[in-house]
């Protein structure tokens, strides 16, 4: 009975394990893909590219971002602290 207790920890163990590490890449993803896209904004912006000529409302893109900033955190990738940080920059600029 002891080995089977001790076959059963070590499953549970590691599958936690293998959830938070998971939930940690979801999170780092998430984190390089914002970063990725704010620096090729940036770049098209400088590089007066099509695209930074043509500017959407900024009100939209708040929203925008706000709604995509609530589906990370439904999923789980943000925490509630992380949310909010990102909540008051976002509606701070």
């Amino acid at each position: 009975m002891g080995l089977l207790r001790g076959v059963a920890r070590t499953a549970v163990i590691a599958g936690t394990a293998t959830a938070v590490s998971n939930r940690v890449s979801r999170r780092q993803a998430g984190r390089w893909s914002r970063q990725a896209e704010q620096q090729y904004a940036e770049q098209q912006y400088y590089a007066g590219g099509e695209e930074a000529e043509e500017q959407p409302d900024p009100t939209s893109a708040k929203l925008d971002q706000l709604r995509q900033l609530g589906e990370l955190k439904a999923h789980g990738v943000l925490t509630e602290a992380e949310f909010e940080q990102q909540k008051a920059r976002i509606l701070a600029s």
